[in-house]
């Protein structure tokens, strides 16, 4: 078995994650600039940690202090990446999956015309990828929408961000579409029904909370909208491009054999492709809207959407990818935590530290449930293991935990390919440690590059070559060929 030739390998990053400079450049405030950290016993308890308020987001953005807002800080991404991509490309990447910040375009998100010195960061960036020949992978909107939308408009529950968005989309396309060549609409677009302030600057007790689900589907539905406009956009002005859709693979299991575990499965499914559904098949299925309409939620269309919709779909089908679960009917059913989600616990698989199932074979199945269902080109953009790694006194990191659990996935996904489906790619969820999108820590690390920063700020952000380093260097130069 072997992987095509040109498969693309890299890893992947978040402005919000890795970029700091908060302040700098005439960036504006976003919304991951008021997540905070609070250190606990618990990393499975975070969710008690995201719990958000308009309150509670006023006074974090009154606080200009860092210390307690690590996404402010990042890893200094924004000064070293340099540094940064010469480490990738030593690795070999031939891609990079990167976003770009909404704020150090448009601060508010509302400007008429672009932020230049945060273009000119962008241009520089790129034109440094392309030296080290390193093809972009950019992500429009990646969990950080400006924080002026949801203070003053609510986010993407108005349907007048869309423009605002677009603004935002042309400017990119015309500025650095010489350099990228491949894009993704948002990141993990399903995310807004589970942390809708994150993905679309929703504040949950700005909205009654028996509307609150509807809001969500409606932010959803603009951002349907708003991803196709913006398709149709890329086409005109840069016609060498592909736009692709992003989903958080979460593979689900029934937990039992029972039909009725099946059948809440199924469901659970059926809700989960709702929006590849739309993003790559162009409509709603029928079937999910009537379980909307069930739980009394209205899609709120406009002349024009639907032919919007059809007419402008994903080029290609990303998707995250970390763990699977399983589906119970029992309200006494263990649950673990995952990628955002809770889901019930399988007993045949290991879990990491924070709760998360590590589960290879479930990438093997999501990429033939995802490819014989759409037919579309896929891309791994997401995958990896986040790890407390221990910097040893003579200046080392150890981590074969991490190197068999990329060794275990790409033997699947090599298995996928094998097996007749169209992957144009696979990038690590990250090549580098950063900042934790669900618990802001530094010390969930993932990367093959250790950086020198303690949750609070602590360190020299000192970039150190793991073990898994050296090993994904040679796993890339083989084009997979070698696993040892």
């Amino acid at each position: 078995m072997a992987l095509p030739d040109g498969f693309r390998w890299g890893g992947a990053l978040a402005a919000n994650q890795v970029e700091g400079a908060w302040k700098e450049g005439g960036r504006g405030p976003a919304v991951s600039d008021v997540a905070t950290y609070k250190p606990h016993t618990d990393p499975t308890e975070y969710a008690a940690h995201h719990v958000v308020t308009k309150a509670g987001v006023e006074k974090a953005a009154a606080d200009q202090d860092d210390t307690y807002y690590p996404k402010r800080r990042g890893i200094d991404f924004y000064h070293r990446y340099p540094e940064d991509l010469a480490l990738f490309a030593e690795m070999g990447f031939t891609t990079l999956r990167v976003s770009i910040s909404w704020t150090r375009l448009f601060p508010t998100g509302e400007e008429t015309e672009p932020n230049e010195e945060g273009v000119a960061h962008y241009e520089a960036m790129f034109r440094e990828m392309r030296r080290l020949g390193i093809e972009p992978l950019v992500t429009l909107s990646h969990y950080d929408p400006p924080l002026a939308l949801a203070l003053k408009h609510n986010g993407w529950v108005e349907r007048r961000t869309i423009e605002l968005f677009e603004r935002f989309a042309a400017v990119c396309f015309a500025r650095f579409g010489a350099y990228v060549k491949s894009w993704i609409t948002f990141n993990e677009i399903d995310g807004i029904l589970r942390h809708p302030f994150t993905s679309g600057a929703i504040i949950p007790d700005t909205i009654p909370q028996d509307e609150l689900e509807q809001a969500c589907y409606t932010a959803l539905h603009h951002q349907f909208v708003a991803g196709a406009s913006v398709t149709r956009m890329l086409r005109d002005m840069v016609p060498d491009a592909r736009m692709g859709c992003m989903l958080t693979m979460l593979t689900t299991y029934p937990n039992t054999c029972h039909p009725d575990d099946v059948a809440a499965t199924q469901l659970k499914e059926r809700m989960l492709y709702l929006c590849t559904d739309v993003q790559a098949g162009g409509a709603y299925p029928r079937l999910a809207l009537r379980a909307l309409e069930r739980r009394g939620i209205t899609i709120p269309f406009r002349d024009g959407d639907r032919e919007l919709l059809a007419e402008h779909t994903a080029d290609f089908i990303s998707f995250s990818y970390y763990m699977s679960m399983t589906e119970s009917v029992r309200p006494d059913a263990e649950r673990t935590p995952g990628n955002t989600v809770l889901g019930v616990k399988n007993p045949f698989l290991p879990s990491s530290e924070w709760g998360w199932q590590i589960d290879p074979v479930g990438l093997r199945i999501s990429l033939i449930s995802l490819y014989d269902r759409y037919g579309k080109p896929l891309f791994i953009v997401e995958n990896g293991l986040g790890m407390r790694d221990e910097l040893t006194a003579d200046g080392h990191v150890h981590d074969p935990y991490r190197i068999d659990y990329f060794r275990a996935h790409f033997e699947q996904l090599i298995q996928a390919v094998d097996e007749g489906v169209d992957l144009l790619g696979y990038v690590s969820w990250a090549p580098i440690d950063l900042v934790s999108a669900s618990t802001s820590q530094m010390s969930k690390r993932y990367g093959f590059v250790y950086v020198d920063q303690d949750d609070m700020g602590g360190g020299t952000l000192r970039r150190v070559r793991k073990d898994s380093f050296t090993w994904y260097k040679k796993v890339i130069a083989s084009n997979g060929a070698d696993l040892s």
